[in-house]
């Protein structure tokens, strides 16, 4: 797949905190709801509603008493945040199965590249795999965009919806995107659409052909990036560091040849755990639940986690978590891909450590060489000292992080 040529997606949930309140309560299911501060107060404004609602003429940013006249029975329910963002893990938990070039843009929309998946399936086999496992699974509705780049993605995405499939290639930029009036493209706002066609330019065609220096004085860089994307061009990568709320940090490799020997995959996991211990401590954050990613010869995909009392960053934990779960979970079968994960992280200096009169003792000896260590790697330089760990420790192997630019170069 890598000689096609970049495959991007923007997976978009359709109506989310709606389709989330009809998955929580299957009698909602098929009937006009919106999502709303407070339901009591008719002076609400309308978050989100479903299609049904839509259907009605209730639209989001709608007073609540405006929806109610022209949808008498519209049923109004309040937020419930947890629910979404539980969904929404799911949701990208999901994504990142099948790599971790996912860049969540917000809690219900993510970018996934998927340009470098191995394997003999074609990228619209994959996008369908994506869009009914995410129904199937979490009984969620989604549209699908599929282009070379990201903004084309974007734009493909929001032509069809719900449950849609639209691909935009490069060719196809000038009959489906340049009649559309300039609002209409992604990242144009009002205010510049109004400004633009105090320039005469009123299609995304316009602006495509506009001149390049009357766009630059009147909107400086953002003006040249805007021509470049009427002409369909964009050339910025599926960014995990992206992440618009770091819930998660991770790493993964596809191995060189399957593996079947459980001590050479012990060897692989530890330096994943070094990698994502380096991360964590980078970013100054801590987990406390921690998950392995194996992909099988066969492309199929297993995940499995253990949440721990105490959040960590330690390499040692993590290791020893992630080894644990391979012996428990592993089908013994070739191994292409590895994975490991540390949710649920929080700012190290937020943490309280839960001491118990179970682990008080083992941790005031694990304190003092937890100290040492940290401070001979920081006059001496990282890995200068670790841990044994039985087996030989297998350098061939390049560990590539989900949050990382290096792994997005490697892509290129």
């Amino acid at each position: 797949m890598a000689n096609r040529g970049r495959v991007i997606l923007h997976v978009d949930m359709n109506s989310f905190y709606a389709s989330v309140e009809q998955v929580y309560d299957p009698t909602l299911k098929g009937k006009p709801i919106a999502i709303a501060g407070n339901p009591k107060e008719r002076r609400g404004i309308v978050i989100t509603c479903s299609y049904e609602a839509r259907e009605k003429g209730v639209y989001t940013t709608q007073r609540v008493s405006d929806a109610l006249k022209v949808c008498p029975e519209i049923i109004i329910i309040p937020p419930h945040f947890e629910r979404y963002r539980d969904a929404s893990k799911k949701f990208y938990n999901l994504l990142t199965e099948y790599t971790p070039l996912v860049e969540p843009v917000s809690i219900d929309e993510s970018y996934i590249d998927i340009s470098s998946i191995e394997g003999n399936k074609h990228p619209m086999e994959i996008v369908h795999d994506i869009q009914n496992r995410i129904f199937n699974e979490l009984q969620l509705p989604c549209s699908i965009g599929v282009a070379p780049n990201k903004f084309l993605a974007k734009m493909a995405s929001d032509m069809k919806k719900p449950l849609g499939i639209t691909i935009i290639r490069k060719r196809d930029v000038q009959e489906v995107l340049w009649p559309l009036e300039v609002i209409h493209m992604h990242g144009v706002g009002k205010k510049t659409a109004d400004k633009l066609k105090d320039m005469n330019i009123h299609t995304i065609g316009d602006l495509a052909q506009a001149e390049k220096t009357m766009l630059q004085q009147k909107f400086g860089i953002n003006g040249l990036r805007l021509l470049e994307k009427a002409n369909g061009i964009d050339h910025r990568p599926v960014d995990p560091e992206s992440i618009y709320d770091t819930k998660s940090v991770g790493n993964s490799t596809t191995l060189p040849y399957d593996v079947s020997n459980l001590a050479e995959i012990q060897d692989v996991l530890y330096t994943l755990a070094e990698k994502v211990s380096n991360r964590l401590k980078a970013k100054g954050l801590v987990g406390t639940t921690i998950s392995i990613q194996i992909k099988y010869s066969d492309w199929k995909n297993q995940t499995n986690s253990r949440t721990i009392q105490n959040s960590t960053d330690e390499v040692s934990l993590i290791f020893e978590v992630a080894k644990d779960l391979m012996s428990d979970h592993w089908k013994e079968k070739p191994v292409r891909l590895l994975g490991i994960t540390v949710g649920n992280v929080m700012d190290k200096t937020d943490s309280t450590e839960q001491l118990s009169i179970f682990n008080f003792e083992e941790y005031v000896k694990e304190e003092p060489i937890l100290n040492l260590m940290n401070k001979l790697e920081r006059q001496f330089g990282e890995g200068v000292i670790r841990r044994g760990v039985k087996g030989k420790r297998v350098g061939k192997y390049q560990a590539n992080t989900s949050f990382s630019k290096d792994f997005l170069d490697d892509l290129k």
